[in-house]
């Protein structure tokens, strides 16, 4: 158990034979010791869970602050929560880089969490201490980034990246609470933005643009809804003929400015129905440019090398990279196609948007719908294209319909 010392006073003793004096009522009498005025009064001496002595001092008239603080420390010893107050003393950055390093990422999220954390946390907190932040902080850092002209979207994640590194710090107790989780804290939250897919239309106009070596790049995105970097790693070999199931199971990225094949995003692995006409399409545009088989690292450029019969390449006969991509080949035949001033709605995602809007207006399960996409959840379908599913009013009436002409109204 700790105890308060008072450093001002001590227990007087006998001048002659050294005992401790008490008064009548059996109370020691204390006087001024050499330290009196000098310093912090009251020092709290306590041991930590690993029985090292601690100590934390408070002024003169405050007492009752140590005893509190006493009594504080000796419950959150027996309730595991004690906080050595010296182990904040850890820069925020060096914080940060531990939480990184024991993140499970896969190598291209953690480059660009790297690059988050150096642009738009780092600066801010980067001279303070982690024990040092405090709420009003982190709402100062949401100002700051505000003021930068950070989109809401953008200020949520970083949001979450400082939340994570602070409760990572909370639970190697480094910091008692979380300052981001404080109830002053105004969260920023960013509005689902409805997505708005493309016209058949459009998008006939964009592949009528294209040129024919790239007019997959509207074709496989419309027809099995893939991402972009799982168009770029589509092979016809994936697709089971006998059962007209398309096997998406890699995507084309960079990982350190090199290209990789890797699983679909979040490893989801998926099977898509692709229809007869896609089929033959790709067929035939593969009669005229033969799939050239690429060799590339296994997740990282230090990967198993793996080999694949890529549909389409650029012309140097390389896989696409999406840079390059976008502006030797996507700007050109959005410009062509009547799109002056193309916004990030215009992206190859916007028909993976209207592969969904056809198969929700045909009367697909969101379900199924979410297996096809690789969404991790049905709930995030829902949330992203429930303002797309097609009203119930006609369904409605048609089976109301029904039910008269079935013999209803002539009872």
């Amino acid at each position: 158990m700790g105890h308060i010392q008072d450093r001002w006073y001590r227990q007087a003793r006998h001048p002659e034979t050294g005992r401790l004096l008490f008064n009548d009522k059996d109370k020691p009498v204390m006087e001024r010791s050499e330290l009196y005025g000098i310093g912090l009064r009251y020092k709290v001496r306590y041991l930590d869970p690993d029985n090292n002595e601690r100590s934390k001092s408070f002024a003169d008239k405050q007492k009752k602050r140590a005893e509190n603080f006493l009594i504080e420390v000796e419950s959150d010893k027996r309730e595991g929560k004690y906080v050595d107050p010296q182990a904040g003393r850890v820069l925020f950055a060096v914080v940060a880089d531990r939480w990184v390093a024991a993140q499970t990422f896969d190598h291209t999220t953690r480059e660009r969490v790297i690059s988050r954390l150096a642009n738009h946390l780092k600066p801010f907190f980067k001279a303070k201490t982690i024990g040092a932040i405090k709420p009003s902080d982190v709402q100062a850092w949401l100002r700051w980034l505000q003021d930068r002209g950070v989109s809401t979207r953008s200020r949520v994640l970083y949001f979450t990246h400082l939340v994570s590194i602070l409760s990572f710090a909370k639970e190697d107790k480094l910091i008692v609470s979380n300052p981001a989780q404080a109830s002053s804290v105004t969260r920023p939250r960013a509005d689902l933005r409805q997505v708005q897919p493309w016209r058949p239309e459009r998008a006939q106009a964009v592949l009528n643009a294209l040129p024919v070596r790239f007019k997959p790049v509207v074709r496989i995105p419309a027809g099995i809804g893939l991402r972009q970097g799982e168009v770029f790693g589509f092979s016809l070999d994936d697709v089971d003929r006998e059962r007209n199931i398309a096997q998406i199971e890699r995507q084309v990225r960079i990982v350190d400015n090199v290209l990789c094949f890797a699983p679909p995003k979040r490893g989801k692995t998926r099977e898509v129905p692709i229809g007869g006409e896609l089929l033959s399409a790709l067929d035939e545009y593969a009669e005229q440019f033969p799939a050239t088989e690429i060799t590339l690292p296994w997740v990282h450029p230090e990967g198993k090398p793996v080999t694949v019969k890529l549909l389409m390449v650029d012309y140097d006969g390389l896989p696409f990279r999406r840079g390059g991509f976008r502006l030797s080949v996507w700007l050109p035949a959005l410009k062509k196609a009547g799109i002056e001033k193309p916004t990030r709605a215009d992206g190859m995602h916007a028909l993976r948007h209207l592969y969904a809007s056809v198969l929700l207006d045909a009367g697909e399960s969101i379900k199924a719908l979410s297996s096809y996409l690789g969404h991790s959840d049905p709930g995030f379908t829902l949330r992203v294209y429930t303002h797309l599913l097609p009203t119930s009013h006609e369904r409605t009436r048609n089976a109301v319909d029904a039910l008269f002409r079935d013999g209803l109204a002539a009872a």
